[in-house]
């Protein structure tokens, strides 16, 4: 039997629950998959890869841009849906964004979460040792004050 388009895409108004949605994905999809490992891949790559500042920049970059790139993935996944894919692709792009954009910008997010951890914890150690130098500072000219009093007194 033959499928024609208006059988592979599913109607907005035919979605009432996100979660309901979630359990007519065929999650055992070969391609969607390596998807859910190229995912799990790169989380693990950013987890990695958390003190490396110009490493993660353009790991950041790179995925915002694959998100933005997204609708054009969805065109061409809606075009060509029925050589890869025993998914109802949606042509209004709540399918690429549930498996595609939203874990790459929940990993973003971790990115940003890491890069604000980090500078919230360098500026907590420089504020630190400020005032370890200015107490020590204190200190020196404290002494130095008394020296030159005391050299007064003889």
């Amino acid at each position: 039997m033959e499928m024609d388009d208006e059988d592979i895409f599913i109607k907005i108004s035919d979605i009432v629950e996100y979660w309901a949605y979630l359990k007519t994905i065929d999650w055992f999809d070969p391609w969607l998959i390596l998807l859910i490992i190229a995912h799990l891949t790169i989380i693990t790559v950013v987890a990695m890869t958390r003190k490396h500042s110009l490493f993660q920049m353009i790991l950041f970059l790179t995925m915002l841009l694959a998100v933005f790139m997204s609708e054009k993935i969805n065109e061409l996944a809606t075009k060509h849906s029925r050589l890869f894919s025993r998914q109802q692709i949606d042509s209004s792009g709540l399918f690429i964004s549930t498996v595609f954009s939203m874990p790459i910008l929940l990993n973003c997010m971790l990115m940003i979460v890491n890069w604000l951890y980090t500078a919230t914890d360098v500026m907590s150690t420089m504020r630190a040792a400020q005032m370890k130098n200015n107490s020590a500072g204190n200190s020196r000219s404290k002494s130095n004050n008394n020296k030159i009093t005391n050299k007064k007194h003889l």
